[in-house]
């Protein structure tokens, strides 16, 4: 249930950046009918050790035992499994709008933990996005309260310690895991430009705050 109606939303936010609309506004507005909705909210992907994989194990055992697919449930592994790639192509657009090209670009990631306050990583969607960026060429750093390093193409990436310079000489912080223990109004006054994935910064929104 879950994974298709996170599916749905992430579609629905890939559907929208591409129309000029914001996401988030939909939700709000959605939000308003006083039954028969539940508000569901897009991300960089799905991680933890429950949603990426039990869906999975069904569809499988489905095609297993019956010989036919679960349909729904294999399309909404798709589009979930898309948003890490989405996401890296979103801060590739970003930087050619400060006409920069993401090789050499300075990327820095907030929250690799696969939601707020915790430090598990299992299957975090950050992890994939910060290799997809590396690849792209990017120099891409991470900062994380709760994990002070991750494997990132057969190496190990550090937490960088002074989080207030980072902020300062990225070419893009990438808000992908909104612990509550980041200084949002640190954030935006130094960054030079934010891609919230987690709308942490809510409606109260800078010119260098850019929504999913």
């Amino acid at each position: 249930f879950r994974h298709i109606n996170i599916a749905l939303v992430n579609e629905m936010a890939m559907v929208c950046h591409e129309m000029g609309i914001d996401i988030w506004e939909v939700i709000d507005a959605a939000a308003t009918k006083p039954f028969g909705y539940m508000p569901f909210y897009p991300g960089p992907g799905i991680g933890g050790h429950c949603i990426p994989l039990d869906p999975t194990y069904l569809a499988w055992q489905v095609r297993r035992e019956s010989g036919r697919r679960f349909a729904v449930l294999e399309s909404a592994q798709d589009v979930n499994e898309r948003m890490p790639n989405w996401v890296a192509s979103r801060v590739t657009e970003m930087l050619n709008d400060q006409q920069r090209s993401v090789h050499g670009a300075r990327v820095l990631i907030l929250g690799v933990s696969y939601k707020a306050d915790v430090g598990d990583v299992r299957e975090s969607p950050a992890l994939l996005t910060m290799q997809l960026l590396h690849q792209r060429g990017a120099d891409v750093r991470y900062h994380d309260f709760y994990v002070d390093q991750v494997r990132m193409n057969g190496g190990m990436s550090v937490c960088v310690v002074d989080l207030e310079a980072e902020v300062e000489e990225a070419d893009v912080v990438l808000l992908l895991t909104p612990h509550s223990a980041y200084d949002l109004e640190m954030i935006a006054s130094r960054a030079r430009v934010v891609l919230d994935t987690r709308n942490a910064f809510g409606s109260d929104r800078r010119p260098n705050i850019v929504p999913l």
